[in-house]
């Protein structure tokens, strides 16, 4: 900790004191600094006071002269022996108000006063003037040498810059020995949280947060002004660093990536202020953290190629070979019964294929990802619940973690039922027809929920409406073009077993008429209506649509 005024009246050997207002033997002193002071001003002076009292000290000088504040700079603890002020007649007119008022624009934090070298005691016009304002007045007394006070403060300065350095070297190193982890990027995050006692928040190319397993938790890491701040930020396209205030503290923007190729930002808060080594560490964390992110581009993308090859080798029975080499890489591959999920990929952000990368390592073998066109394919131990949909509870513990992976990241994802390596394939299609059911919404939909509703219903989850659509459409144009009944007719027919004479009587029209629109319709749909396949098809058609 740096030295404070506070600090320095712990000092014993020197014996320094704070003259407060009123502690002179003037009553008169007294009633000028503050008898007529509203309380709102006693409390602006006295939170004044306080804040000058604990502010750390950047150095002590000495000076009698009147004006010394070319000589100082903010943070600065002045000694004075009072030669500047005179004596007798021509102390008690010196302008203390204007003297005080030159130290506190400068930015000093205190004065010091030699109360027996040259003055008998503390003149009461400079303890009022220091009263009026909540400066600091230092009682240093007799037989203090100046020296004394500011090699006390140099000392303490000394061992502040020494630990504060043993502490950068210490902390620098848990970074590196975080970055060479297998989870490098998330480990080293965490670890920069730990190290500064902040909240630290990844966001992708496009401004979206990236939760990170293991992340301290915290309301202001992914609040709404630090999104806001970020998308600012990455839209200059260009490596920046900016800071605002939150109601919790200082919040620090950095972009990471190369300029006009920005990979994302890192967000940083903290209720104080970051002193120099702090920052020097935040900026190792950046420059560590962008070089991770280029020099992994090409890594990434071979690893990414060998987990799709290993899919496609699983896909097609060659479970041995694949299991072979992935334990050579990555380790075992998921024991089964396993589920299959499959989440539609984010081309804008490689964060979530590096959230699942962490996820596997962290499973031990109990899950497995790769690449497979727009998809993303999780293969996942099922254990005794086949169901994603399940209460978590009732989950594996990776099961659980993919789930609330999903959720954090807002991805379209649908799951299978359990099966075995064999059954593999037929999995592969429940999850993407699961995907398809989402519709593109966030979350994660499982195979069995749109099972239930047969197969109309796994039919329309698939976006099969949209052919109907098209299947029907020149039905219904013609209807509109020519006030014509084809649609309708073709409705009631399926509806009464496509018998003509129950149609007949429910349309109220004859028979001969319903056949006559029943053998249109099949022409300008160029479907066999007397066949069951035409029939199945225009009904599913229908009822998709219904």
């Amino acid at each position: 900790m740096l030295p404070t005024i506070q600090w320095l009246l712990t000092r014993r050997t020197l014996r320094l004191s704070v003259i407060e207002a009123g502690a002179t033997a003037d009553a008169t002193a007294d009633a000028t600094a503050g008898a007529n002071t509203s309380p709102v001003e006693s409390a602006r002076l006295s939170s004044a006071f306080t804040a000058r009292m604990t502010a750390p000290i950047s150095w002590v000088h000495s000076s009698d002269l009147d004006d010394p504040t070319p000589f100082l700079s903010r943070g600065n603890v002045l000694l004075t022996d009072g030669a500047q002020f005179g004596f007798g007649a021509a102390a008690e007119l010196y302008d203390y108000d204007s003297y005080i008022a030159r130290l506190i624009d400068t930015g000093l934090v205190g004065l010091g006063f030699a109360t027996h070298f040259l003055h008998q005691g503390m003149p009461e016009a400079l303890a009022a003037a220091c009263a009026r304002v909540g400066f600091p007045l230092i009682d240093v007394p007799d037989r203090v040498p100046f020296i004394a006070v500011i090699r006390e403060v140099a000392d303490r300065i000394a061992a502040e810059r020494s630990r504060r350095m043993a502490w950068s070297i210490a902390a620098h190193k848990a970074i590196s020995h975080a970055a060479l982890k297998p989870t490098g990027l998330r480990s080293t995050l965490i670890e920069l949280e730990r190290q500064l006692s902040c909240w630290v928040g990844l966001f992708d190319a496009t401004g979206h947060p990236v939760p990170v397993p293991g992340q301290q938790r915290s309301a202001a890491r992914f609040a709404q002004p630090v999104r806001d701040e970020v998308a600012r930020a990455l839209r200059k396209g260009s490596r920046s660093s900016t800071a605002f205030t939150l109601d919790s503290g200082q919040v620090t923007i950095q972009t990471l990536g190369q300029n006009g190729e920005l990979r994302g930002a890192l967000a940083l808060g903290r209720g104080v202020p970051l002193d120099r080594a702090e920052n020097e560490l935040v900026t190792s964390v950046i420059a560590m953290a962008t070089l991770a992110l280029e020099q992994n581009r090409t890594l990434d993308a071979t690893r990414g190629q060998l987990r799709s090859a290993l899919l496609e080798l699983v896909l097609s029975g060659n479970v041995a070979a694949a299991e072979a080499i992935a334990g050579e890489v990555w380790g075992a591959l998921p024991a089964a019964p396993l589920s299959v999920v499959a989440i539609a990929r984010q081309t804008h952000s490689h964060f979530v294929l590096d959230a699942l990368d962490a996820l596997s390592l962290d499973a031990d073998g109990s899950a497995f990802f790769a690449v497979r066109g727009d998809t993303v394919v999780v293969l996942v131990e099922a254990g005794a619940q086949q169901q994603f949909s399940a209460l978590p509870s009732d989950l594996t513990d990776v099961q659980r973690d993919l789930r609330q992976l999903i959720a954090d990241h807002e991805l379209v994802a649908g799951s299978s039922s359990a099966v075995d390596y064999a059954g593999l394939g037929a999995a592969l299609g429940q999850a993407s027809s699961a995907l398809r059911a989402r519709g593109g919404q966030a979350g994660l939909t499982d195979f069995a929920d749109i099972g239930d509703s047969g197969m109309l219903g796994v039919l329309q989850s698939a976006g099969a409406e949209r052919v109907a659509h098209r299947v029907l459409t020149p039905l219904s144009d013609f209807d509109s073009a020519h006030s014509a009944a084809l649609v309708e007719t073709l409705r009631s027919w399926f509806a009464n077993d496509c018998s003509w004479g129950a149609t007949a009587a429910k349309l109220g029209v004859h028979r001969h008429t319903v056949r006559s629109r029943i053998d249109q319709a099949a022409t300008i749909l160029k479907l066999d209506l007397e066949s069951f396949e035409g029939r199945l098809e225009a009904w599913a058609a229908l009822r998709l649509l219904d």
